[in-house]
Parts: C-alpha cells; sequence; structure tokens
C-alpha cells in the first residue's frame, strides 16, 4: 500500500475543521480537504449527544498517514477525534497522481 491514496474523514466543530484543514495542507499532509456540514448523533459519557460538526474529507498519500493522524489529534479540540482512513481503490489516474505529488514536499516518517 506504500505510496497509494487514502480519504480521510473526521469530524470537528465548525470553525475548527477550517483551522484543521490549513494546518494539514499547509504542512503538506494532505492535498485537499472538503468541508462539509453535517449533523452527528452519537453516545458519549453515557448519554445521547446531537450537534452540528463539519465533516473533513482529507486526501493524502499512504505513506503520510500516521504523521496526519498525529497533527489531527495534536490540533484537535476533542478528546477522542473521529479520524477513520479508507483507501482508494480506483479513481482518475491525473487526480491520485495530483494527490501524491501535492504530498511528497513533506518527508515520510
Amino acid at each position: 500500500m506504500e505510496g497509494d491514496v487514502v480519504v480521510v474523514l473526521c469530524t470537528a466543530p465548525p470553525g475548527d475543521a477550517e483551522r484543521i484543514a490549513d494546518l494539514v495542507v499547509r504542512k503538506r499532509l494532505a492535498a485537499c480537504v472538503n468541508i462539509m456540514g453535517v449533523g452527528s448523533i452519537y453516545r458519549w459519557e453515557g448519554k445521547i449527544q446531537r450537534e452540528r460538526e463539519e465533516l473533513m474529507i482529507i486526501k493524502t498519500g499512504h505513506e503520510h498517514l500516521e504523521d496526519l493522524m498525529e497533527t489531527i489529534k495534536g490540533a484537535h479540540p476533542f478528546e477522542v477525534p473521529e479520524i477513520i482512513a479508507l483507501p482508494v481503490v480506483a479513481g482518475n489516474t491525473d487526480y491520485l497522481d495530483w494527490v501524491k505529488e501535492s504530498v511528497q514536499g513533506h518527508p515520510s516518517p
């Protein structure tokens, strides 16, 4: 999987998502981050919670995944942030190449 593109899903409070997205793109840990408003319903500390959040859809190279996750955890306001990585099994080759090139300047771990 080394060198493959992955999509990372991460939710954050409104405003924090844009700050985190800017950080990971500037650090070349992500080529692109889309941000969408979502409603979340979840159980936390024994209670059902309902929150408005922003979902970040982050595109990066597999080799940068660990650094990306650590950076998100360090910048995220949640005690346990949602960070889920999904492999990209197919896609526009030109786009996937662009993603890989966009994160190349970041040293691999």
